[in-house]
């Protein structure tokens, strides 16, 4: 089970910016290896949040920041690699879509930004 804390400064979402990442029908998830100078815990899966003003307005781009977290909360733990930093970036279907449909897709999405690029 992986420890979990949270990205706060702008660095730390552009340094994830230029890792892997993967398109799901509700989020986009980057995914990016912390490395030496990561400053936290190499034990610990780090995770952002964000939504665009191209998502809507502020009550709908927080409902779907919700919905993100708590589905980090729940798939998080078992899914998330040590040592990498990870940004959700929240889609319409994030606040579309079923909560059950939401964790499917960063289960898949958290798997696939880990596998070997193909050549």
């Amino acid at each position: 089970m992986t420890a979990i804390e949270r990205l706060k400064t702008r660095a730390e979402f552009l340094h994830v910016r230029d890792g892997s990442r993967f398109a799901a029908p509700s989020l986009v998830l980057q995914a990016r290896a912390r490395g030496e100078k990561g400053g936290a815990l190499p034990d610990v899966a780090r995770f952002g949040f964000t939504a665009s003003k191209a998502l809507g307005g502020a009550v709908l781009r927080n409902r779907a920041r919700r919905r993100l977290k708590e589905a980090v909360r729940i798939v998080g733990p078992e899914h998330a690699v040590p040592g990498y930093d990870y940004v959700l970036i929240a889609r319409a279907g994030t606040v579309q879509r079923r909560f059950t449909e939401i964790t499917r897709d960063l289960e898949r999405a958290l798997t696939k930004v880990h596998q070997a690029p193909r050549p």
